[in-house]
């Protein structure tokens, strides 16, 4: 069966390699080998032994009537939409790594796939090589999913992992992780969450059925965390997570991206490093959890060879997903509620006057007190933090 690849970049190249390597194991549950016959790049990669297989146009792929998958990994959403929609209209499976088209063009590219009796599938865009959308469109569904709660951006979570250990400043550990491949020279979509946001994006419109808009989704990254906020953590006995967020309320969901300090009991409390686990609870399952490497070349080019196969298998029938392009109108993040650790310049008369009951942290921090809310929406969080002031730091509590 023949494979083009859109893009040879780090997770492209992967796909190749694994292909390569495990072809022989990939032929017998495919049912027949997978041969990658074009590689679509800018780059000409002389020397390279896929030299041979370069092309510059992705007509050259649409036109080959031999060529039944199309692997994408270029990332963003322009111009891999334009190309797999071509894939697509021309009657080719496509399979993609890319979140960023998925959380965009997801529901489009679905419909457009099963007009066209083939296949768009996207497990490597949201947990890396974690298994997380075929179990949620299989094994889970006869589950109504709950919940969703997931540690999915390693580059984040190396680094609080490392501000945990050494109580080094947020500066300081994002230039490490550049230094080691974990961050982008422009790490904007790592440490503000966007990229965590379009992956709880997809999960939820998948389990609603509907298009969940990321720009819906209100979103924190980690940059504002600074070792002291660590050092109350410690005290606390607690570690800051990013977590994407997803639960289910009435017919909608509740959707967030945020620090969140997490209790020693939590499932996700002891996920370090780069790894990722997605945490979900159905109403008949109970709690599950799916964990491992979430990111880098052969964990994510796994998925990516995974979905191959499952198209292999299916290369005549169109594998159904519900997720119309009926946008869900997400739950009011103001209405859902948390008890807050704030951190306030302002006395404790002054901030119990406001907040009433609240308990204090003590991490030795001169100029400031701690202290944890009682449970409240976060609307109501939101004015009396505004009524109060001098609010040096916030992080809602799992």
């Amino acid at each position: 069966m023949k494979v083009a690849v859109m893009g040879y970049g780090t997770i492209g190249s992967g796909v190749v390699e694994i292909l390569r390597i495990n072809r022989d194991v990939v032929a017998n549950r495919a049912g027949e080998a997978l041969e990658v016959t074009k590689i679509l790049d800018l780059r000409d990669f002389e020397g390279d032994p896929v030299q041979n297989l370069i092309v510059h146009d992705y007509r050259e792929i649409v036109d080959d009537p031999e060529i039944a998958i199309v692997v994408e990994t270029m990332g963003g959403v322009e111009p891999a939409y334009t190309f797999v929609k071509a894939m697509l209209e021309a009657g080719k499976h496509v399979t993609t790594s890319n979140k960023a088209l998925v959380a965009d063009k997801g529901a489009e590219l679905i419909r457009i796939a099963r007009e066209h009796k083939v296949n768009f599938m996207f497990e490597a865009s949201v947990g890396g090589g974690i298994p997380i959308i075929r179990p949620l469109q299989s094994c889970l569904t006869g589950d109504v999913i709950e919940e969703i709660t997931g540690i999915v951006n390693g580059t984040t979570n190396y680094m609080m992992t490392k501000m945990t250990a050494e109580g080094s400043e947020f500066e300081d550990v994002l230039k490490e992780a550049q230094a080691k491949g974990y961050a982008e020279k422009d790490p904007t979509a790592d440490i503000e969450g966007y990229d965590a946001c379009r992956k709880i994006a997809i999960l939820t419109s998948l389990v609603s059925g509907s298009q969940v808009d990321y720009n819906d989704i209100p979103t924190e990254g980690i940059s504002h965390i600074t070792a002291t906020d660590i050092k109350y953590a410690n005290v606390m006995g607690r570690a800051i997570k990013l977590l994407a967020t997803s639960k289910a309320y009435g017919k909608t969901y509740f959707c967030r991206v945020a620090p969140f300090l997490l209790p020693p009991q939590h499932p996700l409390y002891n996920v370090n490093d780069v790894f990722n686990a997605v945490f979900v609870h159905g109403n008949m399952l109970g709690d599950g959890m799916f964990y491992g490497s979430g990111a880098g070349k052969l964990p994510t080019a796994s998925a990516v060879v995974g979905d191959l196969v499952a198209i292999a298998k299916h290369i005549d029938k169109n594998i159904y997903l519900e997720w119309k392009e009926e946008k869900l109108v997400l739950a009011n993040p103001g209405q859902q509620s948390y008890r807050f650790f704030v951190r306030s310049a302002k006395s404790l008369a002054e901030i119990e006057k406001v907040f009433s009951k609240v308990e204090c942290v003590d991490a030795g921090i001169a100029g400031e007190i701690g202290f944890v809310t009682e449970e409240m929406t976060q609307k109501e969080y939101d004015a009396k933090a505004g009524e109060l002031g001098d609010i040096i730091q916030m992080i809602r509590l799992a």
